[in-house]
């Protein structure tokens, strides 16, 4: 009686229904005919095909749901859930790139560092390249024990410290009424902003710097340190007049003001 009425209802809802609806529910029944059929002793035993047509069927109607018998809905929604974890298990894999590095290469890499404190990754992937061990040295670098040592000191931290023997020279461009462009180079004393030299010409070399910089300061009052900026105007020639004067050339960093 139970099952009539049922049946009855089914009946007049199916009007309101589309017509895919109902195609797919009658797909859904028939393969469950199918797959009764090939009971054999027991439960019924569903394959991969049929688990994945009915999975298919419940993504595009979901309502095929009501008309399941053999299984619970609750276990297709799992059979679902399931294989969208492997599906993205799959797409998610490695395509390639470098080999996995070996728990034991590992525990070599921290061991070397810890033992040779001085050892820098070019030295431990240079020694691990000679034992046979084919690896990156950014992958030694990344294994490596992390030594937390003191901080280096910032711009104003060493300009605090070593301010009475630090100078600084810049080179600019002053334009002039007759629309020339004339080069201005000067050097500053940072203890007091003393300016201790200053001059202008149309044709700035290397050479010509590294001469201001003789004619700046004599060869006993030459400061310990020369900060800089990197303009390429600055070349082999200013180094090495500023290291045969016993100054250390300090230049900034290329994004700082």
């Amino acid at each position: 009686m139970i099952g009539l009425f049922c049946f009855l209802l089914a009946v007049l809802g199916s009007p309101f229904k589309s017509k895919l609806r109902l195609e797919a529910e009658n797909a859904v029944l028939r393969h469950q005919l199918i797959a009764l059929r090939r009971r054999l002793h027991g439960r019924v035993r569903l394959t991969n095909q049929d688990r994945w047509f009915l999975i298919r069927l419940y993504r595009w109607f979901p309502s095929i749901l009501q008309v399941l018998t053999i299984i619970r809905p609750e276990t297709l929604v799992r059979w679902h859930r399931a294989g969208l974890r492997c599906y993205w298990r799959w797409k998610s894999r490695p395509l390639g790139g470098r080999p996995r590095i070996g728990p034991e290469l590992r525990v070599l890499i921290r061991r070397m560092s810890i033992e040779n404190p001085l050892w820098g990754a070019p030295r431990i992937h240079g020694e691990l390249l000679k034992l046979g061990f084919a690896v990156a040295q950014s992958s030694v670098a990344k294994y490596m024990v992390k030594r937390r040592g003191p901080s280096s000191q910032g711009w104003r931290t060493f300009l605090r410290n070593h301010a009475p023997d630090t100078a600084a020279m810049d080179l600019f461009v002053v334009p002039t009424l007759g629309f020339d462009l004339l080069y201005a180079y000067i050097i500053v004393r940072l203890d007091r902003r003393e300016l201790v030299w200053i001059n202008v010409t149309p044709h700035p070399t290397a050479e010509w710097v590294a001469r201001q910089i003789t004619e700046a300061f004599p060869w006993n009052g030459a400061p310990r340190y020369m900060i800089r900026d990197r303009d390429r105007i600055y070349g082999a020639v200013v180094t090495r007049r500023l290291r045969a004067m016993g100054i250390r050339d300090k230049p900034t960093a290329p994004a700082s003001p």
